[in-house]
């Protein structure tokens, strides 16, 4: 009987690792941008021009796992001093973390739909959990890949000063930045 149980276990395993696909990450449909208040006037607005990434992703089981890596020295807000002030220590220290990272192995589905991601991001060598929210999700058959793409609109708030990031913040610069995640995967 526990032998049964075993490769019973072990069949059940070795499929639903079967169904699981592996797709990567578009970086032609895939931004990360980021929304920060600017004294109570305007929103400041970024993103990351480089990117980089895969998602192991299976509906039947409702898992999956992301990895996704932004380079941040290719912050761009369309203005260059700005740029190079997001650049410096004040704030991503891209000299000594020309990274990013968020690694996820929690999916949280609504059907067969992706709702929620959990994983931990890694910013300025810290890391600390991140929830992203999808507010879109769906997969289609791509007709100039010929293959599946899945992909949505992601977001979530983070406070800036868990990962060392507290530059103007006695000056009354806000801590919540507003991250956006718009991706796409094509199956490999």
């Amino acid at each position: 009987m526990i032998r049964t149980l075993a490769v019973s276990a072990a069949l059940v395993a070795t499929f639903g690792s079967a169904q699981a696909s592996t797709y990567a990450i578009d970086p032609t449909h895939t931004f990360v941008t980021f929304e920060v208040p600017h004294f109570g006037t305007s929103t400041n607005r970024g993103r990351f021009d480089k990117k980089e990434g895969t998602v192991q992703f299976d509906r039947a089981a409702k898992t999956g796992k992301v990895e996704l890596t932004l380079d941040t020295t290719s912050i761009n807000t369309g203005t260059g001093p700005f740029d190079g002030h997001l650049k410096s220590k004040d704030f991503f220290n891209v000299a000594e973390y020309p990274t990013a990272k968020f690694v996820a192995d929690k999916f949280v589905f609504s059907g067969d739909k992706v709702s929620e991601v959990t994983g931990m991001l890694t910013l300025l060598g810290k890391t600390n959990p991140v929830t992203l929210k999808a507010s879109n999700f769906n997969c289609y058959q791509n007709p100039m890949l010929k293959r599946e793409v899945c992909g949505g609109d992601f977001e979530t708030t983070i406070a800036r000063s868990q990962w060392g990031m507290g530059w103007g913040l006695n000056m009354g610069m806000p801590d919540a930045v507003k991250l956006i995640v718009q991706v796409e995967a094509v199956k490999q």
